[in-house]
């Protein structure tokens, strides 16, 4: 998701989207730790997107 599609959602709607990725990133380091992952890319996206997220919600947050 682009960060201007980001800024158009709610605040609650950004919060239960950056759980979803919590959740997210954390089968995809479980399921690399025991070796199942086939794609190891999508570990840096999902922790981008979480900070896209994260940087948002604080923007929002201050004004």
């Amino acid at each position: 998701m682009k960060t201007n599609e980001l800024r158009e959602l709610g605040i609650q709607e950004l919060k239960d989207r950056c759980l979803e990725l919590s959740q997210e990133f954390f089968n995809l380091r479980f399921q690399k730790a025991i070796g199942q992952l086939s794609n190891t890319a999508s570990i840096p996206k999902v922790k981008k997107e979480i900070a896209r997220i994260k940087t948002i919600l604080s923007e929002k947050s201050r004004g």
